[in-house]
């Protein structure tokens, strides 16, 4: 058991009870739920940042060869950094590095020669084929214990969170 268990809560509920000393006429109940969703998902990256060492891509590297695989077809780099939610400029270095270890390919568009066009390479596709399930496997890890229909609800409340988000 880890020491925010023995004391009756998680890491989180410390946190929660330290703001309310500090703050104890503020409403700190959003740490519940938003803390802990940073702390999952810290842990996930970790987990995924791990995985992804041996073979020397980087997590924000995978989420484009991911974005890629998911498509499953070329990309304007403009779609790839609204799907990645990354800024223009990391588009651009981490595909001119994938394109330097032979995972990605760009070329330019038949239509608009100025729109560049981003595309697995059969190496860059075996990889995301390869660790994608590995991803999937620590992710289920970090939701044992939950029953199907807790995941179910859980996945529901989130996807609410999600929608006022974006």
């Amino acid at each position: 058991m880890i020491p925010a268990q023995k004391s009756g809560g998680d890491f989180v509920d410390n946190v929660r009870r330290e703001w309310a000393e500090v703050f104890p006429d503020v409403d700190t109940s959003p740490i519940e739920v938003l803390a802990r969703i940073a702390r999952i998902a810290s842990r996930a990256n970790n987990l995924l940042e791990v995985a992804l060492a041996p073979v020397g891509v980087s997590r924000a590297e995978f989420d484009v060869l991911s974005a890629l695989r998911r498509a499953d077809r070329p990309l304007r780099a403009s779609e790839v950094t609204s799907v990645t939610l990354m800024s223009g400029a990391s588009t651009t270095k981490i595909s001119e590095r994938l394109v330097g270890v032979g995972l990605l390919q760009r070329s330019k568009s038949a239509r608009d020669a100025r729109v560049v066009l981003l595309e697995l390479t059969d190496a860059g596709r075996e990889l995301v084929d390869g660790l994608f399930p590995v991803r999937l496997s620590k992710d289920r890890e970090l939701l044992g214990g939950l029953s199907d229909d807790e995941l179910e609800t859980l996945a529901g409340l989130l996807r609410r969170v999600a929608l006022n988000v974006e």
